[in-house]
């Protein structure tokens, strides 16, 4: 239990250098797996860092040699290792290390078994989902690339993008692409890329290597990281044959850093055959479409009532001429027998007239009321009568 301290009544550096050894030997030997690097040996003691293979995080350790033979095969630098160790520390010099007990090599059998199983976790998670996975822009105004400094791949992807389309912007990002700062770079790049508005797609590249060398490239901060990206992410780790589970979850795989250059830009003498492709087709379609319609025109035109308008004219005249001299004999004709039936109507009734009759000398005897006498004994003595002639009457009076 830590004692009370003031200004007044401080504690020795001893004792709480002291204090710190108690805590720390209380947590006892503990399997740890990290990276080996800066192996040195002097004497019977083995010297190495044991790095974290994500984090930027280191820890000496001491092994005694024969403990360190012991480990086979034998490790070196940057191999990846399980440590039995036990925390130490050094009151004498405050410093912090971990004794080893026993040092064992991470296979590739091992390494193989472990992405295996993160891969199956991360598709279960749909993070390997086509459905997920978005197109690359036709032509990006900024390309972002994420490689090793002064790198194979950095040159492969420049130099074959703006030989394919010499207009291409980049903004490069050099990192560590292996080791224990890997991770940790890259994703920051990653991060710093996807926050630009002005890059339209993320190249991560780097050249072949074992698996030990690629499995930055695999790990879940990483994999996550991509997964969570706006932009699109093109993967481009290695050689045809490697695959780390960053091209399971990158939108694009290329198989090379140069397959990456060509599948991002598109190639200017492609496009501009392309291009002359289409505008030739263009040009046969409208000649084929124009070469149509002067065919549909001229046949048209050669139609008689286009060829020569005024003879369908005339001939429209004629046909009115001649409907109009039929409609006025059928007009005359009417009327001509329309006259002979009044002619024959009007002799009938001059015939049948009865002023033809009394022309013939003939009288009609009526009373003052206009009714006609038909016989003598109709008539009283007396009775007044009107005798009507051709040309005028007579009025009488009927004796007995």
């Amino acid at each position: 239990m830590t004692s009370k301290t003031t200004p007044e009544a401080p504690l020795p550096v001893r004792t709480v250098l002291q204090m710190v050894g108690g805590w720390i030997g209380k947590l006892g030997t503990v399997w740890v797996e990290g990276q080996i690097t800066d192996l040195s040996a002097r004497g019977g003691t083995v010297f190495l860092t044991l790095r974290d293979p994500v984090a930027n995080v280191s820890a000496r350790v001491t092994a005694p040699r024969g403990v360190y033979e012991a480990a086979m095969p034998r490790p070196a630098d940057g191999a990846r290792v399980v440590v039995h160790v036990k925390p130490d520390f050094w009151v004498n010099r405050g410093s912090f290390a971990f004794t080893a007990l026993e040092i064992r090599p991470v296979g590739v059998g091992e390494l193989l078994a472990r992405l295996e199983r993160l891969r199956q976790l991360l598709a279960a998670e749909g993070l390997f989902g086509a459905e997920r996975k978005r197109r690359l822009p036709f032509l990006p105004g900024t390309v972002g690339l994420i490689c090793g400094r002064d790198s194979a791949a950095e040159r492969d992807v420049l130099e074959n993008a703006r030989r394919r389309w010499p207009a291409v912007r980049f903004k490069v990002e050099e990192v560590a692409v292996q080791g224990p700062y890997a991770v940790g770079e890259v994703t920051e790049a990653l991060g710093r890329l996807d926050a630009d508005s002005g890059v339209d797609v993320i190249v991560i590249a780097r050249g072949g290597g074992s698996l030990e060398d690629l499995l930055p490239f695999s790990d879940e901060t990483l994999v996550r990281a991509v997964a969570a990206c706006r932009t699109p992410v093109v993967s481009a780790i290695g050689h045809e044959q490697d695959s780390p589970l960053l091209d399971l979850v990158a939108d694009v795989r290329a198989s090379t850093p140069t397959d990456a250059a060509k599948k991002v830009v598109p190639d200017v003498g492609e496009q501009l055959s392309l291009v002359r492709q289409l505008r030739d087709r263009g040009r046969r379609v409208v000649s084929g479409w124009l070469d149509r319609e002067m065919s549909w025109l001229a046949a048209v035109r050669s139609r008689p009532s286009l060829a020569d308008p005024v003879r369908e004219l005339e001939r429209h005249a004629e046909q009115a001429d001649a409907l109009r001299e039929r409609a006025r004999r059928a007009l005359s004709g009417s009327l001509d027998r329309a006259g002979d039936d009044l002619g024959h109507v009007r002799a009938r009734l001059v015939a049948l007239s009865p002023a033809a009759t009394l022309e013939r000398g003939y009288a009609i005897v009526q009373r003052p009321t206009g009714e006609v006498v038909r016989r003598a004994e109709e008539v009283a003595p007396g009775d007044e009568l009107t005798v009507r002639l051709p040309d005028d009457r007579l009025t009488v009076r009927a004796e007995p």
